[in-house]
């Protein structure tokens, strides 16, 4: 149960966000209102209020970082992407939400077996979702998006896009603190700060150790993060002068023995190949890669459906050098498939929320799945629609980026769009086995895609003039091929 220091917390927060406003330059305010608030404000920790979603570390800093823009800081907000195929997403996203709802009215009931005298049988349900639920959830599918579209236009800039890399990698430098204190003694600090601990302690241990949690949802989250962090680190040191070089290899030492010291095999594995791509390869690599990654993300449910991708051979070849890796990746992979078959009953819209997406026991109504991905997630909440417009709209930055390269190589190309570009692909495929979305992943989208937008108006107005001026022929030309006019 959260102390009365968690909910001060977040009450505190927008006045903290106004602070980074008034005091720093807007990049930076954006961004750390957002990063801070997802580091350092309580889990689970959250204000129910009627008809609107619930008040957490995630809601309250995207709502407040909008009201201050566009109230305090008299911004003029533009929230109205450029790209058309963002566009039809981005209204997907939020509208998914109304046949969804509208599409899961009945009642979900259970006959529940209780201890009495005389013996009786309970009728026990999970309530159906009505109209005025559909308030709520495109409440909240706008906030989820807040940090996506404002990054879309205050990050974009080259000095944004630099500032997202910093922050990432101070903010992993920082958090590198807490995270050693329960890595050596437990994790402790959420318990000791805001009186509960988040999760399941028996999962924070790992290899006769401790793996780090400090105030994030789950130990997974918080070596993603340093993985990020670590990214982030290397592409500021391949970009930095003789006399930082020192402190930025450092830098990127401290954050991959902090990676290690984590203890999850899958953000080890991604650090420790995307950090000499990062370091070595050309940027147009990167993005390749980056894209590739993205898409193969978004098509994994047809190819998990179609079965053409060979899990159990990837499962047996794990367990030949770690069976306890391989026993919790096969316990994925059977959550999946169960998942995948409830579903199917319902793939356009999705079961949506109260947990109607979930395998339960028919009498006793006990949850028997436990949906890891942040994939089967959507999926079975939201449907084919809501997937497709998630997930197409986190991978459309990779791939417009992807185009954009090609057509114009590396004019007007940042320098740190390549590494966040990896950032984002990596994050996608994590979401392929966690729930790891979080406001960090849309930022990182929101500043590729404005990068991205900045970068084709060029092409297409050049396009749009070759179309307009149509070729001349012979008998249209004057003397020094001048066009006569007839």
């Amino acid at each position: 149960m959260p102390n009365g220091i968690a909910y001060l917390a977040l009450l505190a927060w927008p006045l903290a966000c106004l602070v980074l406003f008034r005091t720093q330059k807007l990049e930076r305010a954006l961004i750390w209102s957002i990063l801070g608030g997802y580091l350092f404000l309580p889990p689970i920790a959250e204000f129910n209020l009627p008809l609107v979603p619930a008040m957490d570390k995630v809601s309250i800093p995207n709502l407040s970082v909008l009201l201050i823009l566009m109230f305090a800081m008299k911004q003029r907000v533009n929230l109205w992407p450029q790209s058309i195929a963002a566009r039809w997403l981005v209204v997907g996203l939020v509208l998914s939400a109304i046949p969804t709802v509208l599409t899961n009215g009945d009642p979900i009931t259970f006959e529940v077996l209780r201890n009495a005298d005389p013996i009786v049988f309970l009728v026990d349900q999970l309530p159906g979702q009505s109209v005025r639920d559909i308030g709520s959830v495109l409440i909240a599918q706008m906030l989820t998006l807040v940090p996506f579209l404002l990054a879309r236009q205050f990050l974009s800039s080259e000095d944004g896009l630099k500032e997202l890399l910093l922050a990432f990698m101070v903010g992993g430098l920082v958090y590198s603190v807490p995270s050693l204190i329960e890595i050596r003694f437990s994790p402790q600090i959420n318990t000791t700060v805001y009186g509960f601990f988040q999760h399941s302690f028996a999962q924070t241990m790992r290899g006769g150790g401790f793996r780090p949690i400090v105030f994030l949802p789950h130990s997974l989250w918080l070596a993603l993060f340093v993985c990020i962090s670590l990214i982030s680190a290397a592409a500021l040191m391949r970009a930095s002068d003789v006399m930082n070089r020192r402190k930025m290899i450092a830098a990127v030492a401290y954050l991959l023995v902090l990676l290690i010291l984590c203890k999850s095999a899958a953000s080890i594995a991604y650090g420790l190949v995307l950090l000499p791509l990062v370091l070595f390869a050309p940027m147009h690599w990167q993005i390749k890669l980056a894209a590739f990654m993205g898409t193969v993300a978004v098509a994994y449910p047809i190819l998990r459906n179609a079965g053409v991708l060979p899990l159990d051979a990837l499962v047996t070849w794990i367990d030949t050098f770690n069976p306890d890796r391989a026993h919790s990746l096969g316990f994925r992979f059977n959550n999946e498939e169960q998942l995948l078959q409830r579903a199917a009953e319902k793939p356009l819209f999705g079961w949506g929320g109260w947990g109607r997406n979930l395998i339960r026991h028919d009498e006793t109504g006990q949850i028997l799945s436990i949906p890891d991905g942040r994939w089967i997630i959507v999926f079975g909440t939201f449907g084919w629609l809501g997937y497709i417009c998630e997930f197409g709209l986190l991978a459309l930055p990779l791939v417009l980026m992807l185009i954009s390269l090609r057509r114009m190589r590396d004019k007007a190309l940042s320098p740190w769009v390549a590494p966040l570009t990896l950032i984002l692909s990596v994050t996608m495929m994590d979401m392929l086995l966690n729930a790891t979305l979080t406001p960090l992943t849309w930022l990182t989208a929101g500043a590729i895609l404005g990068h991205v937008e900045k970068r084709m108006p060029r092409e297409i107005k050049h396009r749009h003039a070759m179309r307009a001026t149509p070729a001349l022929s012979p008998n249209q030309t004057g003397r020094g091929g001048k066009r006569t006019i007839l």
